[in-house]
């Protein structure tokens, strides 16, 4: 039998991979202490840091520290349940260069300095169909990406979803940022397809039993100029994402 989520959050405060900071930083006005200071402070070391937002179980987080034991990797999520999974996997197998950070993605800017970051990973999250300032791809968001991402530092979407894909593009274009593009991940197998496709989430082999094809896009941030949303309309998703309804209109869930 599993263990409950009681369980898991008793694990979670225990786990020193973990930091947890509720659904907003604090009002001290004293900065958050790891602020700039992630990788002298908590991995210690010098290697770049990468964030997976919206990293559920954070089965990318550590597939990705595996693969790149040079760089560190931090899992952000609010939900501790989920992001046990990944938690307990990194701390078994002794693993230096991960870490996790429960907060709410909407005060993502008040956790990490300017320049800090030097890629972000967005992989399956809730393509929020109803409000666009929820996306985790809307300038709402990339606007505080902007804050702490090196410049033009990557920021990478992995999604299900054909309505979250047209959105980012759309949102791309609309403000004169260049990507790379793949419609179905899967069929391309090229060297610049390679790190994407080398982990599977759980939810995405779901997804690709079920004959959806896998989008993914990169593309690398500018820090100048403002931001705006794209004046389009886009289609639906015709299918229900695993625990997800259908919704009329336009962060994160795995």
């Amino acid at each position: 039998m599993g263990k409950g989520k009681l369980a898991k959050f008793a694990d979670i405060a225990a786990n020193p991979l973990v930091v947890e900071c509720g659904y907003r930083p604090s009002p001290s006005p004293e900065p958050f202490a790891l602020k700039g200071r992630w990788c002298e402070s908590f991995f210690h070391n010098t290697g770049q840091l990468v964030l997976e937002l919206g990293c559920g179980r954070g089965e990318y987080t550590v597939g990705l520290a595996r693969l790149h034991p040079e760089n560190n990797y931090i899992g952000v999520d609010i939900k501790g349940a989920r992001m046990w999974t990944g938690a307990e996997e990194a701390l078994r197998e002794g693993m230096r260069n991960v870490g996790f950070l429960r907060t709410n993605i909407d005060f993502i800017q008040h956790f990490f300095a300017p320049r800090e970051v030097s890629e972000i990973w967005l992989t399956f999250c809730d393509p929020q169909m109803k409000k666009a300032t929820k996306r985790l791809t809307s300038s709402f968001f990339l606007e505080r990406y902007r804050r702490f991402l090196a410049p033009l530092g990557l920021v990478h979407l992995k999604t299900d979803s054909p309505f979250l894909f047209t959105y980012t593009k759309e949102m791309l274009r609309a403000n004169g940022i260049e990507a790379q593009v793949f419609h179905d991940l899967y069929a391309d197998q090229s060297e610049a397809t390679r790190e994407a496709r080398s982990i599977q989430t759980h939810y995405e082999r779901m997804w690709l039993d079920e004959g959806i094809a896998i989008k993914y896009l990169r593309f690398r941030l500018p820090h100048e100029g403002a931001l705006e949303e794209p004046d389009v309309e886009i289609p639906l998703d015709e299918y229900r994402s695993y625990k997800r309804a259908k919704r009329s209109g336009s962060a994160t869930g795995k």
